[in-house]
């Protein structure tokens, strides 16, 4: 393979990475995805996965991925295929806190009223929102990018030196993985745990708005499933479903919907949220190549992903 080949690379095939290729692949260019995984294994398969611009930073650029992520979401919810569906529901918190800023954003926001709210709740907002089921959406993903001509290889590199050569333009979109590609030690792992359960009937979301504690709570109906959540857990690598962790979450998320209570357990999802202080999306001129990063994303992948490479794209 030689840059005759392809015309741009892009490393990692979670929702960034594929979200960026098949950007790139619309606009025209010929584009290869190397992935250490496969995208059914990646971080992306164990989201929730809900539209929200989840503590992600700089807010100004913030503002403008997520909107025009937004933007797609409403348009592939117009497609069953697609795995992305608009739900109503409620965020609530405990304690009185201002509505988000992108609240006006979505679809019949408005201030609860107290008995709209579970018990213990002071504050709370209803919307209508993309909610976004990862395995059906990321098989979407991968059959469009293959549409456009694009392709998927199972390679792992150890360095971004690795690909030069290859193509004239790479994009990073490793994800945990640029903690060592790049190097970047800024980059750690807040550990997620989803547990996926039968739908006893529940056909609107509840999310907590819970800021930076570990211990999450909210639930996405997906069908015939609901995802439970969560966690939110700094510097932890573990991939492997913890039990009492499972527990714990369906004893919170019970306590607001009670049919979730004894509801049969169908999976579990573990994902390392690849986090740093700011979301970098830029541009590095190599000897031979133009590098372009778009990782870093945190929580908020799938909010930011089609503004985040839209960016790549008008970088070129």
């Amino acid at each position: 393979m030689s840059r005759r080949d392809i015309d741009a690379l892009v490393i990692g095939a979670g929702v960034s990475g594929l979200t960026t290729a098949i950007c790139l692949a619309e606009a025209g260019l010929r584009v290869t995805i190397w992935t250490a995984e496969p995208p059914h294994q990646t971080t992306s398969y164990a989201a929730g996965a809900m539209w929200g611009p989840y503590l992600a930073e700089p807010i100004d650029r913030v503002r403008v991925w997520s909107a025009r992520t937004l933007a797609v979401l409403r348009q592939l919810a117009t497609d069953p295929q697609t795995g992305v569906r608009l739900v109503p529901g409620i965020e609530a918190s405990r304690k009185p806190v201002d509505p988000p800023e992108w609240g006006n954003q979505l679809d019949g926001f408005r201030l609860c009223e107290a008995d709209e709210m579970p018990d213990g709740f002071a504050t709370g907002w209803r919307y209508t929102a993309p909610i976004v089921d990862m395995p059906i959406y990321l098989g979407y993903l991968e059959r469009r990018f293959a549409v456009g001509g694009g392709r998927i290889e199972i390679r792992r590199i150890h360095s971004l030196d690795q690909p030069v050569g290859v193509a004239p333009v790479v994009v990073n979109c490793a994800g945990m993985g640029a903690r060592a590609l790049v190097p970047d030690p800024e980059l750690t792992p807040i550990r997620g745990q989803l547990v996926v359960v039968e739908n006893p009937g529940i056909t609107e979301f509840f999310t907590e708005d819970t800021g930076p504690s570990p211990d999450l709570l909210h639930f996405y109906p997906q069908g015939e499933t609901v995802v439970l959540g969560g966690t939110a857990q700094p510097g932890d690598w573990s991939r492997e479903p913890d039990p009492n962790t499972t527990a714990a979450i369906i004893d919170r998320c019970s306590e607001v919907e009670p049919r979730l209570r004894g509801t049969r357990v169908l999976g579990q999802r573990i994902g390392l949220r690849p986090t740093r202080t700011r979301v970098r999306v830029e541009g590095q001129r190599l000897d031979s190549a133009t590098l372009i990063h778009n990782y870093g994303h945190g929580g908020a992948g799938i909010t930011l992903s089609w503004g985040c490479a839209a960016e790549v794209v008008a970088r070129l």
